[in-house]
């Protein structure tokens, strides 16, 4: 129902990961300037390619799936598209991002006819390829953007932009680029859609509130849903007057979010475990169940007594005693859709700070946990 895998000798926290097609090869960022590239062959993992063109550490890949090339940004201000060349090695092509602080996340658009950037100078910048120049350059989208640009995800129709941003706010924008795509058609967002455009804007800061760390639109794209570090999950529906559903959940605050199904969503962050939320017919969210059902071996009693005899002993605690009840023993970091597609995901894969990836069959735990029910 899971597995789990490590990378070589490597313990390091990993930032972010992003898979190939055929999910035979992942690209992962071992918390430094690098991207490493693995095979996988069996249970085995091979290091096929480093990308190290980064000088500070990288924040986001991005592993567009028809086009295989890869989109990286990072801590140095720079984002690089990678193509492989003839000799199988992956080439860097710098992208003109034109700002003065970090880059932060970055997204292939589905159709994979361009890219966005998120910054901390307060901008979102709209990447394309011009052809006429042979060069990437890219627009940019600033107002009313007031702090760094922390997390994004596309629409389906490859043109609307949701941005969560550290002002505890929750945008969606359009990115239309006219020179490379045709006029957009209406949504239940709006209408008119030039780049830059502010189609909704949703706050976060009620009773606290806090940044947003991560975005994503339903698979149907008239949802978004969005989670922020006062350990809340929230969702808006377009067709229903851009109303907002809240959930302030009992867990540490969560990093990542998906959509599994249209009213599924899976968010995991510093609890160290996946936990599966879903949304009714009257845009209610509620828990539905962890996707970690580890349990430790010993009761309490038992491994109670262990400590009382290690410090009798030793006169220390063991080490194990402290371990999570879960399989990440450090905060999840990314999640992404491993089999499937947003409308049906079928597996899952996370990240996290103890270096670990792990893949989670939902098909699986849905038929050896009796109240999961990811409809």
């Amino acid at each position: 129902m899971t597995e789990q895998h490590r990378f070589g000798n490597n313990v390091s926290p990993i930032t972010c990961h992003a898979w190939n097609k055929d999910k035979t090869q992942i690209a992962l960022s071992p918390n430094n300037h690098e991207v490493h590239i693995y095979k996988r062959n069996g249970s085995d993992w091979k290091l096929l390619d480093t990308l190290n063109q980064h000088d500070l550490r990288v924040m986001g890949i991005d592993w567009a799936p028809n086009t295989n090339r890869i989109v990286t940004c990072a801590a140095d201000r720079n984002a690089y598209v990678w193509t492989r060349d003839k000799d199988q090695k992956w080439k860097p092509t710098l992208v003109l991002l034109r700002i003065n602080r970090a880059a932060t996340c970055v997204k292939w658009s589905p159709d994979e006819n361009k890219f966005a950037v998120g910054s901390g100078a307060r901008l979102i910048s709209v990447c394309y390829f011009e052809s006429e120049n042979d060069w990437w350059v890219s627009k940019h989208i600033k107002k009313p953007i007031r702090s760094t640009v922390t997390s994004l995800d596309w629409h389906p129709n490859n043109v609307l932009l949701a941005a969560g941003s550290s002002d505890f706010k929750l945008r969606i924008f359009s990115a239309y680029i006219k020179d490379i795509e045709k006029t957009p058609e209406p949504t239940p967002w709006g209408n008119k859609m030039p780049l830059g455009q502010l189609m909704a804007e949703f706050v976060n800061s009620d009773a606290g509130g806090g940044w947003v760390h991560s975005v994503s639109f339903s698979p149907d794209g008239n949802k978004v849903c969005w989670v922020a570090h006062d350990s809340s999950i929230n969702v808006a529906d377009a067709t229903k007057g851009n109303g907002v559903c809240k959930l302030r959940t009992e867990f540490l605050p969560f990093l990542s979010c998906t959509w599994v199904t249209n009213r599924s969503i899976v968010a995991a962050g510093y609890s160290c475990i996946p936990i599966v939320y879903k949304i009714d017919n009257n845009s209610q969210l509620s828990f539905v169940e962890k996707l970690d059902a580890s349990q430790k071996k010993e009761s309490g009693g038992l491994s109670a007594m262990r400590m009382f005899h290690s410090l009798d002993k030793q006169a220390r605690t063991e080490t194990s005693d402290t371990n999570l009840d879960s399989v990440h023993q450090n905060a999840i970091t990314c999640v992404c859709i491993y089999v499937g597609t947003k409308d049906r995901a079928a597996k899952l894969s996370t990240s996290g700070s103890d270096g670990l990836l792990v893949i989670w069959d939902l098909n699986a735990l849905e038929k050896s946990m009796a109240n999961l029910k990811i409809e």
